[in-house]
């Protein structure tokens, strides 16, 4: 049975840059973001590193795919673990994302880890809740 947790992230850093061609209007268009977040809650991590490659439908919408590597804590257990993060962003501001333990990376006290979560980020909220279902094997 897996053991449920939550709390919350802010992002600390965002570092976005285009890729390919210069756009040009209505096209689709490429970019990677590096970005630095904090955790609490049944997560303690601070400063993460994750990566994202986004792709913009328009201006205001699209999806992206990443990976995080979350070192710290998991409800009192040291260690260490890589994420993969599925999302969609939409006009509104909204931004909804599922995440995946990445098998084999977990390390320390985390050693064996499994899990998935999510979380829902609205536009202007300084603080984003998490939700994380988790077994250690």
């Amino acid at each position: 049975m897996a053991t449920q947790t939550t709390g919350h992230f802010t992002f600390a850093d965002w570092q976005e840059r285009p890729l390919g061609p210069a756009e040009s209007s209505g096209t689709p268009r490429l970019a990677h973001a590096s970005v630095t977040n904090t955790y609490t809650g049944g997560i303690e991590a601070a400063a993460t590193t994750c990566v994202y490659t986004i792709a913009y439908a328009t201006d205001k919408t699209g999806t992206y795919t990443g990976m995080e590597l979350l070192t710290g804590r998991l409800d009192g257990r040291e260690g260490a673990f890589v994420v993969e993060e599925r999302g969609t962003f939409e006009a509104d501001g909204s931004v909804s994302c599922v995440f995946e333990v990445v098998p084999g990376t977990a390390t320390g006290a985390l050693a064996g880890l499994r899990g998935t979560g999510s979380f829902t980020a609205r536009h202007g909220e300084p603080s984003v809740a998490y939700r994380f279902a988790y077994d250690l094997g």
